[in-house]
């Protein structure tokens, strides 16, 4: 799970991640009613919105990358002793995201025709996004500050985008998705897809090629080295209990090791062997 975690902090940068000894803080265990460990909560402004009980890495990770891509951006009160003018705070708003929407309600509650119409053409990406109906003075500056009069409005590593309008067209001309290649939340199966064609032969395994973690990994290494010719590259699942988890149903093959070759399962050891 530690690994897990690790990689979520580093794909979600925009997500504070912090980890508690539910036995070391008793009276917190009990607020939250912690019956079990570990349990993960998932906190937006405040407010607890989700929980999972259990090391079920697949899950975490559909969980974080779903409450993620819908990251809202809070409404700070800046205090009387240090003001903050109206500019700074926009411009904080708008960097507080690489991709950063600003609407009319949430993504969860979108509350006008466009602001739904522009979450429909940026479901399967991560983005934050800023309710301009809960701060008048930022739905009026936004207009001054990017001279653009009308919500929703879209912003790119701190650029404007446009409307509704333009990521629509950006959209239907491919510009959207070069756009934000990197904020794509990946399916399953497409990632599965890659992997298993991301050499000619792969060997789906327990540690690596190097150092095997467990015997049936070390005897289909040792019987593909028999065979110099054969180039292999490998892929640790003790890695990713996502892949882990995800391929055995893809392949319909319940255990490791797995071998493909042109991407397609060839099967385990014993298979090989045969073979």
């Amino acid at each position: 799970m530690a690994e897990v975690i690790d990689e979520l902090v580093k794909d979600n940068v925009h997500v504070k991640f912090l980890q508690i000894e539910a036995e070391d803080i008793v009276s917190l265990s009990e607020k939250f009613n912690i019956a079990s460990v570990p349990t993960i909560l998932f906190f937006k402004n405040e407010k607890e919105i989700d929980r999972l009980q259990g090391a079920n890495a697949p899950e975490l990770t559909k969980k974080v990358t779903h409450h993620a891509s819908t990251f809202v951006a809070p409404v700070t009160n800046i205090g009387s002793d240090k003001k903050e003018s109206l500019n700074e705070k926009l411009k904080r708003l708008i960097n507080s995201s690489p991709n950063m929407l600003f609407m009319k309600g949430t993504p969860e509650q979108p509350r006008c025709g466009f602001s739904k119409q522009i979450l429909q053409v940026l479901t399967g990406y991560k983005f934050g996004s800023f309710d301009i109906l809960t701060d008048n003075e930022v739905r009026q500056g936004l207009k001054t500050y990017s001279n653009w009069p009308t919500f929703p409005q879209f912003y790119v590593n701190g650029e404007l985008v446009g409307g509704v309008d333009i990521v629509k067209e950006l959209s239907e001309s491919g510009e959207l998705q070069t756009m934000l290649a990197e904020a794509k939340v990946e399916d399953l199966n497409d990632r599965l897809h890659k992997l298993i064609n991301s050499a000619p032969v792969l060997l789906v395994m327990k540690g690596s090629a190097q150092e095997p973690r467990c015997g049936f990994s070390r005897q289909m290494c040792q019987l593909l080295e028999n065979y110099p010719s054969v180039k292999f590259s490998s892929f640790d699942i003790l890695k990713d209990e996502e892949v882990r988890q995800g391929i055995k149903k893809y392949s319909n093959w319940p255990t490791f090791p797995q071998l493909y070759v042109n991407g397609e399962l060839i099967g385990g050891l014993d298979i090989a062997k045969v073979n």
